[in-house]
């Protein structure tokens, strides 16, 4: 089948994506064959050009609308891909601010025993309850006391909390710095961190790079249907 050749796929992925909405059904011949035209040629590229922009199930919503005629929804999907990599850009932005601000400023020193929330609270000049908002949040984990269930805050929370301080001060909101905690945590503290910053970036690059392409397909295809 030319219409998988060209993309280097299997008949068999074609005949999945026409099932599943993602293309336009197929006319038949007589014997039964499946008959594609230039309609499903412009459909499929706009699909596998959606895949790396928006990921798959992204693309399958927006591919399944422009076949449907409901253009309002596809576009809007397209809307949220849009918002989320503007988000990414956002968090990456406060990340290497709050970098920033720790390799310029000289570390202090942490705790050599887990704190107490009214411990962390007094090093930090906030109140415990706003250390609970933050942990409600998802900005901090602490951990627990086994017998007293108090909350325990171990070096690596006191860091976090830190630079949740850093970024709280800064303006942004409690769900960005959940986020961005998030990333601190899982490359295990800011110094890892740091590293991976610049393929974070070029990882978003090519992501905005990916959706100008597929848009100039989408619109492609859109104009082929006539809508």
């Amino acid at each position: 089948m030319d219409l998988a050749r060209e993309h280097g796929i299997s008949t068999q992925a074609v005949r999945n994506y026409e099932r599943d909405g993602i293309l336009p059904a197929a006319t038949r011949t007589p014997s039964g064959y499946r008959t594609y035209t230039d309609l499903h040629a412009a459909a499929l590229r706009a699909y596998l050009a959606l895949v790396p922009a928006y990921g798959y199930g992204a693309a399958a919503e927006i591919m399944r609308a422009a076949t449907r005629g409901e253009v309002d929804a596809a576009l809007r999907a397209v809307d949220h891909g849009h918002l989320q990599l503007l988000r990414d850009r956002e968090t990456l932005d406060a990340v290497e601010t709050t970098i920033g601000v720790l390799t310029a400023a000289p570390p202090r020193d942490r705790p050599d025993r887990p704190l107490t929330v009214g411990a962390l609270a007094h090093r930090l000049a906030v109140t415990p309850a706003t250390l609970r908002k933050w942990e409600r949040a998802g900005v901090l984990t602490p951990g627990r006391d086994r017998v007293s269930r108090q909350r325990l805050y171990d070096p690596d929370d006191v860091r976090d909390a830190e630079l949740a301080h850093l970024l709280r001060r800064g303006g942004y909101l409690l769900d960005h710095i959940a986020t961005v905690m998030a990333q601190v945590r899982a490359a295990q503290g800011p110094g890892p961190l740091v590293e991976s910053l610049a393929a974070w970036r070029q990882r978003l690059a090519a992501r905005g790079r990916a959706m100008l392409t597929a848009g100039g397909h989408l619109a492609a295809y859109l104009t082929a249907t006539g809508r």
